[in-house]
Order: C-alpha cells, then structure tokens, then sequence
C-alpha cells in the first residue's frame, strides 16, 4: 500500500473494510442514495444478497453503488460514463466488496470480538468530522449533523456504523498485527524499486517480415493437427424462441413531468459532483527522523519549488511518497473527507498553481501543488430531463414485460404453445442461429442467461420467462450440435493468419540472432544499429516497470536488463511480437542516504501490503464455509 493509500483510507483494508459505509456517514458531503420510493426496479427491501443470513438489500447496494459511480465520475472529471463502469462489471464489483464486508463481520462474531458502547463514543468524539479545533462538536451538533443528512440519519444508524468499523480493526488486528518485515527484506525492496538504468534498444518486428512468409496446404494441415484444440468447433444449439420486448411496450406507458421533477429530487445526488482539486504533494516522512533535520531539508525543497523549478521533479527526486512520486507528486483529484484533514484543509485553501508551505500530517511534512480546482455542482433538471423520462418509460415497460411474463408462463407448457401465444397477440417467434456458450444469439444479441439455459435443455422441453437485457424470452430447443474438429477449409483464414505470424516472428528471431553479435561486440552501439537500419531508440533512467518503446511494460525483460551491468548487451529476447536487443548504457545504484531516509516509510508499507495479503487470504478461506447467496433478478434491477 503506498503513502496515498494511507493517507486516503487510514485504517482501509481494501476491500475488507467498511470504508465505503463510514464515508457515507462521516464524511457529510457524500449524500445518502437510499430514499427509492421512486426509483426504478426493485424494491428498497428486495434482497440482493445474504451471507450467513446477513441480508444486503436493494436500498443498501444502491446507496454504496451511487456513492461509488459519482467517486469515479468525480475522480475522472466526469469524463467516465456510468455505462461504461456497468460494462466493465462495476455492479458486481461493488456487491462483491459489500459481500466481503458481511463474511469479515460473521467471521469476527464468530471469534466472539466485541466493541462496548465507550468503544463507540471514543471513536465518535474523535472523528474529523465531527470536530471543531479539535475538540468534539457537542450533542447538540453532533445530532443536528446526522438530521441533515439526506434521508436524516438517527444516532443509533450512525453509531451502529461506528460499531462495525470498529469490530472490522479489532479482527484485522486479532488476526495480522504478529507480522513483521526484517531490514533486509526492506533493503531488497527499496533496492528493487529505486535502482536505475539506462537503455539504448533494437526491436525486430514480424509484421516487418509477413511478406517474405509462403504457407502450403500441407503447413497448414500440419498446423491444424498440432493444434486441434484451438480450432476445435464447440457444442452448439439452435432455439426457437418468443421475446416480449419491453421497447415494444414502451407506447403503453407513460411519464408525467412531475414525476421526472419527483425522481430528480428524490436522486439528486445522481447528478452531483462534489468539489473536487487535483493536487501534487512531496511528503517528508516524519517516522523515526530528526524532526529538525526533516524540517531543514524541507524548507530547502520547498524554496527550491517556489523559485520556479519544476514541481514534478522535485517530487521524483526528493519525495518519501513511493506511490506519487515516480508521477511527479501527482494525486490526482479529489474530495473532501479522502485525505487526512490538515492536507485538505490546505489542498483546498490553495488556488491552482499556488504552493502551500510546509503542512504537517502524521505522515511527515508535505509541500503541497494545487493544480486545477473543480467546484460543485448539480446538473440542472433540464438538462437530465428527458433522460429521466426515457428511464422511467423503459423500466415501466420492462416491468410490464415482466408482468406479461409471468402471466404466460402458466400457459406456455409445450412449443406449440409459443406459436399459440404469438398468434393471439401479433408477435413473432423467430429462430437462431446455432450458437456456442460464450456466443451471440441471432435477434438477442450477447444473452448469456439464454445460452445457459439452452445447453440445459432437451430439445422439445420449453424454458422460460428467462430475463434478457430487453425483457423476457421463452424458448425451445429445435436442435444441437456437438463439437467437432473442422475440416481445413472451414478455418483456412484463421489458421492461415496464425501460422503467417508464427513463421513471421521465427523470420524476425533469426535475423535478431544474425544481427545481434555485431552488436555485442560493438563500442558503439547505437552506431553499429544505425548502419545495420535498426532505427534503435533508447529510454532515460528507468525503474523497473517502466514502459520500453515499442515493447511496453515487461516484467521478463526487465529482470534480465537489471541483471546486467553497464555496457553489457543482452541476447534475443523474445515478446509475444517482437524480437528485442538492449544495451544498457549506464546504472544508477541504491545509496546508503536514501535507503536511511526511505526505510521507516517503506518498512511501514510493506508490513501494511503484507498483512492486507492475509487478512485477504485467511477471508477467502472463511468465505468458503459460509452460505452466501446471490440474487441475480434483485441485483440486475437494482440499478436499471
């Protein structure tokens, strides 16, 4: 975990935490999601999930899931759309995290932690939040705060939050505070991240060489045995089936304004950024340092950045924030409540491009950059408008096919009652494609639901209503086929453009291998490669995990690159695309200095990284004996 991370999340465990809740709570900028009294789909009490009998309901996946989306829209400036988050598996990936903060709660009943009620009022009176020059707030206040939440919030909500916070550190504590990290391992790993070097490169490309491959029949039938598997056509089936659309139904329902200006309302933290600014920070880590010394050396990096040198640099080169520094200090944005309160209270007195003085933290001393500020606001009602209306019709038109739906599905009991069913109502029932598992359905498109079902039918059994992204299907099986190996022609392309590449990159490693002694025994490397027309390129000093050009990041190569000494060149090594020679032009070791100033901060990380690695572990294996369930329909409805 690097520096940023503590300093956002403090006693965030990643996933196993209840940091999403108690910032919902404690941070009082983030609004509440949880009044659905109108929105659509299912219902705030529906159940999304249960583990060990722990319910997660519709209301609490939509207030977290809210919170969530406009944490990201937030962070990227807006420029990330909700849709594309719900394509990449955001849903999921939220009720997974709610999921996991149950099974840690269940486990630490389990080993009978508790937290008592002095527990609970120790941690509240101590909050940021809930402070006033560092002295809590008072009753008063402090119940006026949780009032004006939206919904209100009672004392006994809030606290109960508090409670489960604290049971969370009590079992990450119980079960991860023995481990220790040694100074070697600190070593090795300081070493690993901060040493450098520089390289000069040759890339041998195959596309570079795909005119000089010839490929017979008989290659590729050769080809095609030996790797039988890979093209081996898979099960299939063919459905007949009957879909009630919802956009069919869509003209039977209808939106009124007010309850566009209802929903808007109601959800208004949907269309709400919080302020938000973009900072860069160079930090001087304060543990186990010479209070006077550490100020010194930060005042002296601090008239340096206000004298006009760049910014980034002075945080690569001088920064303890391992994180943030190899970016130049670069936090990227955020809001209130993410960082600990005297580094906020700074980032947002600041103007872009102004630079804080020295801000003390239980991190050390920062010097803070603002560089862009974002201010709050509400997209106005207009311009959401028909958005709103346009969701409202479609899930009143998708709950209407649902509701169809259900009615036919005590009538629908053989295939012939499909086409019954389409006759008496003007609808079609078409016929696929044959189809694989992971495969489209011709007038479906991707219905993974379907397909699923379909591989579990007999052919004249009839399924349904199975939910799709636009309604409800009923099918039949009208065929299948078994997987088979195919005959050449059936994947000539496919095989042709394989082989065409695999006989590429054998062209691109042998002219490598011809070229590459010359190069080894070159003075002059870069000089040899320009007669040779290798157009070489070469990289600053780089750490490892850098990005090579034309290879990008590679771990393999990097291993080898950091083995060899200056003026050494490497043998051909291979990427999935490329043939590549480098030559490394100069080193940049570890010094005694900066392991001394780094040591305490990293040791602090890695014991951190390690303990998360098995906490997560030990909750992986507890989750395995635990009941939890999943409810597809509630989670799909949840947010549509």
């Amino acid at each position: 975990m690097t520096m940023l991370g503590r300093m956002r999340d403090h006693k965030n465990w990643l996933k196993w935490s209840l940091a999403i809740i108690i910032v919902a709570f404690v941070g009082f900028y983030a609004q509440d999601f949880s009044n659905t009294t109108t929105t659509p789909g299912a219902a705030p009490n529906d159940i999304v999930a249960q583990i060990e009998g722990r319910a997660i309901t519709t209301e609490n996946f939509r207030r977290v899931y809210y919170q969530q989306i406009q944490s990201y829209q937030a962070a990227s400036g807006g420029n990330i759309d909700e849709q594309v988050l719900r394509q990449l598996g955001i849903d999921r990936q939220i009720l997974e995290q709610m999921i996991d903060e149950q099974a840690a709660l269940v486990e630490a009943s389990r080993l009978n932690l508790t937290v008592n009620d002095i527990e609970i009022r120790e941690r509240v009176t101590s909050l940021p939040g809930l402070q006033e020059d560092g002295v809590f707030i008072g009753e008063a206040r402090y119940r006026e705060l949780l009032r004006s939440q939206i919904p209100p919030l009672t004392t006994p909500q809030f606290e109960e939050s508090i409670r489960d916070s604290l049971l969370l550190e009590k079992l990450e504590g119980v079960l991860t505070r023995w481990i220790d990290i040694s100074e070697d391992e600190v070593r090795e790993e300081y070493r690993f991240r901060t040493e450098k070097i520089k390289l000069d490169m040759v890339t041998f490309s195959p596309d570079d060489y795909k005119t000089e491959v010839t490929v017979t029949d008989a290659e590729l039938a050769e080809h095609l045995t030996d790797n039988a598997a890979t093209y081996e056509i898979p099960d299939k089936r063919k459905i007949r089936f009957l879909a009630i659309e919802a956009e069919s139904l869509r003209a039977e329902t209808t939106v009124t304004p007010q309850e566009v200006e209802t929903y808007y309302n109601t959800n208004l933290p949907q269309y709400s950024t919080p302020e938000q600014v973009r900072a860069s920070h160079i930090l001087f880590n304060s543990q186990g340092a010479d209070e006077v010394a550490l100020r010194e050396r930060a005042e002296s990096v601090l008239a340096e950045a206000r004298a006009g040198a760049d910014f980034a640099d002075l945080a690569e080169q001088y920064s303890d924030d391992a994180g943030s520094a190899s970016l130049g200090g670069d936090l990227n944005y955020f809001g209130r409540g993410q960082m600990v309160p005297a580094f906020e209270t700074a980032a947002f007195g600041l103007m872009p491009g102004e630079i804080s003085g020295l801000v003390q933290s239980d991190f050390g001393l920062h010097i803070i950059k603002v560089v862009d500020k974002q201010e709050a606001f509400n997209r106005p009602l207009d311009e959401v408008r028909d958005q709103i209306a346009d969701q409202l019709q479609w899930q009143r038109a998708l709950d209407r096919a649902n509701a169809v739906a259900t009615e036919l599905s005590n009538t629908i009991a053989g295939p012939d009652d499909l086409d019954r069913v389409a006759l008496e109502r003007a609808w079609e029932v078409k016929e696929s494609n044959f189809f694989a598992r992971n495969e489209p359905i011709e007038g479906l498109g991707m219905a993974p639901g379907v397909a699923s079902a379909a591989f579990e039918f007999t052919e004249g059994d009839v399924g349904g209503p199975l939910q799709t992204a636009s309604g409800q299907v009923f099918l039949t099986v009208i065929d299948q086929q078994d997987a088979y190996a195919p005959e050449l022609d059936e994947v000539r392309e496919d095989v042709t453009a394989d082989l065409t590449d695999i006989k590429a990159m054998d062209l691109a490693r042998t002219r490598a291998a011809e070229l590459t002694p010359r190069l080894q025994e070159a003075t002059n490397f870069v000089a040899t490669a320009n007669r040779l027309r290798l157009n070489p390129t070469a990289t600053e000093f780089i750490t490892r995990g850098a990005t090579l050009p034309e290879v990008g990041q590679n771990d393999a190569i990097d291993a080898i690159a950091f083995a060899m000494d200056a003026g050494m060149t490497s043998d051909v090594l291979s990427t999935d695309d490329l043939a590549v020679v480098i030559h490394v032009v100069d080193r940049e070791e570890i010094t005694e200095e900066g392991f001394t100033a780094a040591k305490e901060a990293l040791r602090t990380e890695l014991i951190a990284y390690q303990q998360n690695r098995f906490f997560n572990a030990y909750m992986r294996k507890a989750k395995d004996s635990m009941a939890i369930e999943i409810n597809q329909t509630s989670l799909a409805m949840a947010i549509i």
